[in-house]
């Protein structure tokens, strides 16, 4: 059921015009689609639960890590429950419901999925309740909708890439010891990108809407969540930002659903391009940076 639905995703770009009168929902799609959150709801939790939360619960804690890796692990929040919003909402326009009613019901989704990880956190004795976690869960739902209340369409898009470092092998205990271990747990070679095209703020201008400009942040040298553990390793953090080109691949027009899905996807990473970066190193050119 959720496979259908997801290869559905393209099936439609947008919202028909309001009607006089209602559609009527397809509530079997709708209760399906609600199954199927359920389920991959629940399945996620077990599986932290046993993987992630090896340690036996404690009682529940409040431990902010708002002064680790540099805030970067903020963005993955923000990053993560803005994207679960963005495609939930668009499972839910397909069963016929109101336009307001799918983009709530997307951000509320990813506000939920994110919840209950902080709650697991808080119980864990390595790890504790992060209000400023539940700050960036926020944020991302709130991105998501309030562009729709802004603007009433999506103009800046999150978006994220990864490279791997050789700071993994330092400590692949905390920055992962394999390829998947890494791309989730080594900040260093994670960079987390905003886009727009200038042609979605000047709508009469002559600029592809496809091609955006993108602000990307990014951090070196941490080889532990803390500044000051990773000085007495003998690294020196530092932060980097980035401005660098992106595709919109949603402004891509195709007749083939299976092609707007794609786009839809793919729209959530950030791709390949040129790149200034300018950090406590000063100015630099990078030629290909992802």
């Amino acid at each position: 059921m959720g496979g259908i639905l997801l290869a559905q995703v393209g099936k439609a770009t947008s919202w028909p015009a309001d009607s006089t009168e209602p559609t009527r929902p397809n509530y079997r799609q709708l209760h399906g689609l609600f199954a199927v959150q359920t389920v991959l709801y629940t399945g996620t939790l077990y599986g932290l639960s046993k993987s992630w939360y090896k340690n036996p619960a404690t009682r529940f804690s409040v431990a902010d890590d708002a002064h680790e890796w540099k805030q970067l692990d903020k963005l993955g929040h923000l990053y993560t429950a803005y994207q679960i919003s963005l495609l939930t909402a668009e499972l839910y326009k397909l069963t016929g419901i109101s336009k307001k009613q799918a983009i709530f019901y997307g951000a509320l989704s990813g506000f939920f999925f994110m919840t209950p990880i902080e709650i697991l956190d808080g119980f864990a004795p390595d790890y504790g309740f992060s209000p400023s976690d539940m700050v960036a869960n926020v944020l991302g739902p709130t991105l998501f909708m309030g562009q729709y209340a802004l603007w009433d369409e999506i103009r800046i898009h999150p978006k994220f890439s990864f490279h791997h470092t050789p700071l993994a092998a330092e400590r692949p205990e905390l920055l992962g010891s394999s390829w998947s271990e890494r791309w989730l747990k080594d900040y260093n070679g994670q960079t987390y990108w905003f886009s727009a095209s200038p042609r979605s703020f000047a709508p009469g201008s002559k600029w592809p809407g496809w091609l955006c400009f993108s602000l990307g942040y990014g951090i070196h040298d941490m080889v532990a969540a803390e500044v000051g553990k990773s000085t007495e390793l003998g690294f020196v953090p530092y932060r980097q930002y980035y401005l660098s080109l992106d595709v919109d691949f949603t402004k891509i027009k195709s007749r083939r659903k299976f092609v707007r899905t794609l786009g839809l996807l793919l729209n959530t990473l950030k791709v390949p391009a040129p790149a200034l970066e300018v950090s406590k190193h000063g100015l630099r050119f990078r030629p290909l940076y992802f």
